[in-house]
């Protein structure tokens, strides 16, 4: 028969005391609400992820089938009389307000790097010059000298730009310069690369 002080000594070795028993529970929790945070941080990251993968901003517009725009006797915003591909609907052949200089405008619906080219066909009789503009600054130029011997010359030019949402990006026509709208010659596009 064991004596009382060793059932104590016993059952002191064989079951640790409260204390220690809410102590490890204590750590137990923290580790779990750590785990908790880590793991709703990166659902968020993965839901952040799908909607910039889903995020999609593609357009293309041509000058239409007029024979000639321009010249004019100040710099203009080029009219883009047909919109091929909107997609995301970023490019806007109207704002609202109706003001000439506020159509035919891209407008970055988010934050990121964005790619556009803008693309002519003309005659030789008049130079051309085309400005693609962001937020009211020429970022790059597209041009040809008029040329007596030349029936018809083309430009481009191409530029990566990073927007920050509602920038705006659109394209005017020099001074005294003209472009061909007919035959889809002339162009303006631009697609989102990557979202920031």
């Amino acid at each position: 028969m064991m004596t009382l002080w060793e059932t104590q000594t016993e059952t002191k070795y064989c079951s640790p005391n409260m204390s220690d028993q809410l102590s490890e529970l204590n750590a137990m929790k923290e580790k779990l609400a750590a785990l908790e945070a880590s793991l709703k941080d990166s659902e968020n990251q993965i839901v952040e992820l799908r909607n910039k993968e889903r995020t999609k901003v593609i357009f293309s517009a041509e000058a239409g089938e007029r024979k000639a725009i321009g010249p004019f006797n100040a710099e203009t915003t080029l009219i883009y009389q047909r919109v091929i591909t909107n997609i995301g609907n970023a490019y806007s052949q109207f704002t609202g307000n109706g003001v000439i200089e506020d159509l035919h405008v891209f407008t970055a619906p988010v934050a990121g790097v964005y790619y556009f080219t803008i693309l002519h066909h003309a005659g030789g009789k008049h130079q051309t010059k085309l400005f693609l503009y962001k937020n009211g600054q020429c970022m790059v130029v597209t041009q040809d000298h008029k040329a007596i011997h030349e029936m018809a010359h083309n430009g481009g030019n191409a530029v990566f730009l990073q927007l920050q949402q509602r920038d705006q990006v659109y394209v005017r026509m020099g001074e005294n310069s003209h472009v061909w709208g007919s035959n889809y010659h002339t162009t303006f596009s631009g697609f989102l690369v990557s979202q920031m």
